[in-house]
């Protein structure tokens, strides 16, 4: 058969001819048509639905694995460890875990805690004010705090308020070099009061700080609204700043609490047996049980650790709701809705989704085919 495709026909200066040329697109243009005016756009469908019903493999990540392996294989060590070596004296834990001395420790290590926590938040937000104020006196002694107690060792300060009265048998006030009242020094500062005083001094010059970061990461367009509202500054802090701070401030004072709960272990050292100083006396008596003692002392402090965690979630959650559309939910939600997928009636959700894509691209198909 002979070809009867027209080669582009060049004038004198090598132009093609603009006669042959259109003569040749007209020619490549039915060629196009005779397949059918819907063609390209099945084939497109057709390999959109086929890519949505080809299974999806996930990527391979051999290093995760084997990191994860690793990791599972040093826990596994541990677990085995705990319930072959009997120096761990696990019925000695059972004995002491919940006897009086324990518990008596535990309920000094909760007072002095809850007590030094609210005190140094208060103090802290009172410290950060002052920091922030524009006169120049108040802004010095709230610098001059905070940089004297983040540099003085909480052990150095307890040591130091226990021995007050050698250096200050009275404590008075009054007006300075002119009458006083005092009282004797050892009848205002029990034992307890100087734990909680030690670890409120120390713990309101970090508390300050991170009360200042959280007012200093507020949008200053907060504040500007809240002027030309015509709010006092009382209430501009109180109702406009600091609840928006309180979103920055809460998850660093919660590891404040946790630091301060660990912290409290160090009364000992001034007299005061809390949990740890009780199981430093039991050591000191039975010898034989110092690894099941410090077995009981881990398990309550991660018990506590545990109940300031989740007492953290709700209060983050809480203070979340301004900005955020939809809270998250709580572990008790999310355990109904696993066990509401999980039941004979229930759907999962993976393939609910996979059924409603393909719906559509049926949807977009046949939409094409009538046009």
């Amino acid at each position: 058969m002979t070809n009867t495709t027209r080669v582009p026909v060049r004038d004198a200066t090598g132009v093609p001819d603009a006669g042959s040329t259109s003569d040749a697109h007209r020619a490549s243009r039915t060629g196009a048509d005779a397949t059918g005016p819907h063609s390209g756009a099945d084939a497109v469908t057709a390999a959109g639905r086929a890519a949505l019903d080809r299974p999806v493999v996930p990527l391979l990540h051999p290093v995760r694995w084997v990191a994860a392996a690793l990791a599972l294989v040093v826990l596994l060590n541990f677990v085995e460890t705990l319930f072959t070596n009997e120096a761990w004296g696990w019925p000695a834990v059972g004995k002491w875990l919940f006897s009086p001395a324990i518990l008596t420790g535990l309920q000094l290590t909760l007072v002095a805690t809850a007590l030094s926590a609210v005190i140094s938040f208060v103090g802290g937000v009172v410290v950060a004010v002052a920091r922030l104020s524009q006169n120049p006196v108040l802004s010095g002694l709230a610098w001059g705090y905070v940089w004297l107690f983040r540099s003085v060792p909480l052990i150095l300060v307890l040591v130091f308020l226990y021995n007050l009265g050698s250096l200050s048998p009275t404590i008075g006030i009054g007006i300075p070099f002119g009458p006083q009242w005092e009282v004797p020094t050892a009848n205002v500062l029990g034992d307890l009061a100087i734990g909680v005083i030690g670890l409120s001094l120390s713990e309101i010059a970090y508390a300050s700080e991170i009360v200042r970061a959280g007012v200093l990461a507020v949008d200053h367009g907060q504040l500007e609204a809240a002027q030309a509202l015509g709010l006092s500054r009382r209430r501009q802090f109180s109702r406009v700043v600091l609840p928006q701070a309180l979103r920055s401030i809460v998850p660093a004072f919660v590891n404040q609490i946790v630091g301060l709960l660990k912290a409290s272990s160090l009364l000992f050292y001034v007299s005061l047996l809390d949990l740890f100083g009780v199981v430093q006396n039991l050591s000191s008596t039975y010898p034989t049980d110092i690894i099941p003692l410090l077995v009981v002392a881990t398990v309550w402090y991660l018990a506590l650790t545990s109940a300031v965690s989740v007492a953290q979630y709700y209060v983050e959650r809480w203070t979340s709701r301004g900005s955020a559309r939809a809270l998250p939910p709580t572990p008790f939600q999310r355990l109904r809705a696993a066990a509401r997928r999980t039941r004979p009636g229930g759907t999962d959700r993976a393939a609910q989704v996979a059924s409603a894509r393909r719906v559509v691209a049926s949807g977009e198909h046949d939409g094409k085919a009538v046009s």
